[in-house]
């Protein structure tokens, strides 16, 4: 298989590393609400001075790309602040969150984001080139640092026939706590909607299937990390959340119901939480640590 970026190609795209851009936003209640009626949740309605759920600021932030400079995927064309990676699909990939527990953001405030690509790396997989680009995004209000993210984006090449299948993984633990959830267009379109996310695979299952080769649409990864903590936070409703790691292991598709799962450790401050598909196989692995 030729590659897609050899080193020349490389050494362009890591000049991005060490890139900045600071964003800001104010945390308005409208998402937050619509979020909340998303996830079939009976919250309060917010108001200034709200606790931001972990992983709703994911609601803010939200690329604004003009319609001429969305690329044929969906998203914004490459390039800018994020380099150009000729390799065709865009995955989010994982992360890792770290709260400032007496600062956190609330609904009312004026915020800022500092963006940081810290690495760009490329490797060669079982299905051909992948290239990983590492974000840190620091979030602050007026007090200060409140959130500090790291993104894993990864870009891979397009489906080829034959192209081996993941290899499937078991969940990790016997669980106590768990829920099915129905990935419906609804749900989708939805979730789409609240993060102004264009990203074709997730709502046009002609482009998915014929295009970027999957068998539906797939299930957003924040949206089956917001359902993980979404699970926590109804299982141990007084828990404040300081981090929390996550890496999707295996694509989530419409075509079936999936299930969330958690289990606390002997600790009592780790929380184990995993997603799998309708078959029993492992698709988001998710460590929560609580304050």
């Amino acid at each position: 298989m030729t590659a897609t970026i050899d080193a020349a190609a490389l050494a362009h795209l890591q000049s991005w590393q060490g890139r900045s851009e600071t964003t800001p936003d104010t945390a308005t209640a409208a998402p937050v609400r619509a979020l909340s009626a998303t996830l079939d949740r009976d919250d309060p309605a917010p108001v200034p001075g709200t606790p931001v759920p972990p992983l709703w600021h994911w609601l803010y932030f939200l690329p604004h790309a003009r319609q001429s400079e969305i690329g044929p995927d969906g998203h914004p064309k490459r390039g800018g602040f994020l380099p150009p990676v000729p390799l065709p699909r865009r995955m989010w990939a994982g992360g890792r969150l770290r709260w400032e527990t007496g600062n956190p953001l609330q609904v009312g405030q004026a915020l800022e984001r500092l963006s940081t690509i810290r690495s760009v790396t490329h490797k060669a997989g079982r299905s051909g080139e992948l290239l990983f680009v590492l974000v840190e995004h620091r979030f602050s209000n007026a007090n200060g640092l409140s959130l500090t993210e790291e993104h894993d984006i990864v870009y891979r090449a397009a489906a080829q026939p034959g192209d081996p299948a993941p290899q499937p993984q078991q969940p990790p633990a016997q669980a106590a706590w768990s829920r099915t959830v129905v990935p419906d267009d609804v749900l989708l379109f939805r979730y789409s909607a609240l993060t102004f996310n264009g990203h074709r695979i997730h709502y046009d299952r002609q482009y998915v299937t014929q295009v970027e080769g999957y068998p539906g649409l797939i299930v957003h990864g924040p949206l089956i990390a917001t359902l993980l903590v979404d699970l926590l936070r109804r299982s141990l409703p007084g828990a404040q959340v300081a981090a929390f790691d996550f890496k999707a292991v295996r694509p989530t598709f419409d075509l079936h119901p999936f299930s969330v799962h958690g289990k606390p450790r002997e600790d009592g401050r780790t929380i184990d939480l995993w997603a799998q598909d309708h078959e029993g196989f492992l698709t988001m692995q998710a460590t929560a640590t609580l304050a």
